[in-house]
């Protein structure tokens, strides 16, 4: 986008104070995901690091049956049933999020690589009251393999690939936003085309890299007004593509 086209959305800016609603802005933002990927039949195990498995069996392609034991990030489930959303990140690469309607205010996310079998799980959770000068969700982050084979490459980790990167991401003919990653806790985002143009803020983030040029990205907004999209896994690319953006 040229400085000018930036320019010309000036005159829809909406005034500093007046936030956009969540139903306004998230309106046809997931234009651009990628299509749902169906896992039915699988059986996923995941060996954690430090110590405890989660196991996932796909019933169709809409619900799964899981259960952990052991973790230090997640309390044992014997047996809970949950809606899932997957996505093919590439080939081989699969992100799958748990939206648990079995616990109440919180998420598993497990991102995995079918060629390295590494993984990273994510477990976000929604606090029961909103406290000053803290986002609203924590998120726990734990290394994790793929059963049925030895894993190749380096464990998922933190990284600090991404600091100084400046980009630009489409998610619709309406959704244009840009990231700047400021740092291991840190990225600033604003609004060049859409219902939030001209808002903006800098919130918690977590970056996890999976593989060579891939990485795990979350975070978590200390903005009140807009705690239904308090924190959101994602997974980038170095180059500037968006992947899987996380179901609301």
């Amino acid at each position: 986008m040229t400085a000018a086209e930036i320019g010309d959305l000036a005159a829809t800016r909406r005034d500093a104070d007046e936030w956009a609603t969540y139903d306004e802005f998230a309106a046809g933002i997931d234009t651009y995901r990628l299509p749902q990927e169906s896992l039915a039949g699988r059986r996923l195990s995941f060996e954690l690091e430090g110590g405890g498995t989660i196991t996932v069996d796909v019933l169709d392609d809409a619900r799964v049956r899981w259960s952990t034991s052991g973790s230090r990030t997640v309390d044992d489930v014997d047996d809970a049933a949950d809606p899932y959303d997957a996505i093919a990140v590439r080939p081989g690469v699969h992100f799958l999020n748990l939206p648990l309607e079995s616990r109440e205010r919180t998420a598993l996310t497990i991102v995995w690589s079918e060629h390295t079998r590494r993984a990273i799980v994510t477990h976000s959770r929604i606090g029961q009251e909103p406290r000053e000068g803290e986002p609203q969700v924590t998120q726990e982050f734990v290394a994790a393999v793929l059963d049925g084979g030895e894993p190749t490459g380096a464990a998922p980790g933190e990284s600090r690939d991404l600091i100084g990167m400046r980009n630009l991401y489409r998610y619709s003919p309406q959704h244009l936003y840009e990231h700047v990653y400021m740092s291991t806790e840190r990225y600033a985002w604003q609004n060049l085309q859409g219902v939030q143009r001209g808002h903006g803020d800098m919130d918690l983030s977590t970056v996890w890299k999976l593989d060579d040029g891939l990485y795990l990205f979350c975070f978590r907004e200390f903005h009140p007004r807009r705690e239904r999209l308090a924190a959101r896994p994602r997974l980038r690319s170095r180059d500037d593509r968006d992947l899987p953006r996380h179901q609301r």
